[in-house]
């Protein structure tokens, strides 16, 4: 299985990218959230996730792992194949698909073209505790412009706190220091676990 490729952007549409990697080109199938990423972009890496069919070997591509994690997760449930993961993560930003799950926000996924209301629920139903124990490790449910936040949340829930409680500390900790290195935060953190 690949994991990631790095390379140059030969061409790109909202529906998929070929990456120059190594004198090759790789032709790989992306949302429309990664193409906003990659549009203005010369050089990328994107996370891979390799789907073989008897008929076919395809290369799914995500400009951040977040998104490659909820794709994976999409395509665990039961009706839901990579194109239709793909069309869900062009209609919603990975954030935006976790919220709608934790929240069980049926009607935002129903709005969903390919997407009825029990596959909605299905989606709910089998993702629901898997996004909350992702969003404790990283940085789904929070802004994903706060990587101090994330980087923090997701070294103590690593080592073995409870989302909920360590969401609350180290919020109160950077709204109190918001100019302290991440190794303080996470000091000043185990303190008060």
């Amino acid at each position: 299985m690949y994991e990631y490729i790095k390379g140059t952007i030969h061409e790109i549409t909202p529906a998929n990218v070929i990456i120059d990697s190594g004198g090759m080109g790789y032709h790989i199938l992306i949302s429309v959230h990664t193409f906003s990423l990659l549009k203005e972009k010369k050089e990328t890496l994107l996370y891979l996730h390799q789907v073989v069919r008897e008929d076919a070997h395809l290369l799914y591509g995500f400009a951040e792992k977040q998104e490659r994690e909820i794709f994976r997760l999409l395509i665990s449930v039961s009706g839901i194949g990579a194109g239709t993961a793909l069309l869900v993560l062009s209609s919603l930003t990975p954030v935006e698909v976790s919220r709608a799950i934790a929240s069980e926000n049926v009607t935002l996924l129903r709005n969903i073209k390919g997407i009825g209301t029990k596959t909605a629920q299905r989606i709910i139903v089998d993702l629901k505790d898997k996004v909350g124990r992702i969003a404790g490790k990283d940085e789904f449910l929070v802004p994903a412009d706060n990587t101090i936040l994330d980087e923090a949340l997701s070294a103590l829930v690593t080592l073995g706190f409870g989302k909920a409680g360590v969401n609350k500390v180290v919020e109160k900790i950077l709204s109190e220091n918001p100019e302290w290195p991440l190794e303080d935060i996470i000091k000043e953190a185990l303190k008060h676990l």
